[in-house]
């Protein structure tokens, strides 16, 4: 079976054991490129505004992103602080996974988001807040690269949680996306 497919028997397999499907959205944000993060929170607010419930995922990569830029923290070990070292610190830190160019290309598309009044990541991470938006960060990738709940941005409905908790709460959503 291809992964299209059992995807899209998820939903059929949990109303086969008897689990609710519901109007929600879970969706994995492993990437830490910024169009792809963008992609995610358009897809969540849009989903919000349907009247579904939503829920991020953020793990590998795509957890550099909720890195507060103004927070520091200490007590971190050399691995640590150098995964913090090497992956971008904050949304606004964020390159274009195409077209990147050294850096013209990230400024060249944060220019025309600009004067197009597209909202910056920041932006949409600001609304999804707003929205009921849910994150939650993966417990294993912050271990694994040296991130603290304490650095991480102020969001009202962030939480750290494992895959198995994740997995659960994707069981029964009607939509479930890998970015």
């Amino acid at each position: 079976m291809g992964t299209e497919q059992a995807v899209m028997e998820q939903p059929r397999q949990a109303q086969a054991v008897n689990l609710p499907v519901e109007n929600k959205l879970s969706l994995v944000v492993f990437s830490g490129d910024l169009d792809k993060q963008l992609a995610a929170l358009i897809i969540s607010t849009g989903a919000v505004a349907m009247g579904m419930k939503a829920r991020l995922f953020f793990t590998f990569w795509g957890t550099a992103a909720l890195r507060d830029p103004r927070k520091a923290v200490k007590g971190k070990n050399f691995m640590s602080t150098m995964f913090g070292f090497m992956l971008p610190k904050g949304a606004g830190k964020l390159k274009l996974s195409k077209m990147n160019m050294g850096g013209t290309g990230t400024a060249m598309m944060k220019m025309l988001m600009r004067s197009k009044k597209v909202a910056s990541l920041e932006e949409m991470l600001t609304l999804a807040g707003q929205m009921g938006v849910e994150i939650c960060i993966c417990e294993m990738s912050m271990d694994l690269m040296g991130f603290k709940r304490e650095e991480m941005i102020d969001y009202p409905h962030m939480s750290v949680c494992g895959v198995a908790s994740f997995l659960a709460e994707a069981a029964t959503s009607r939509v479930q996306l890998f970015i």
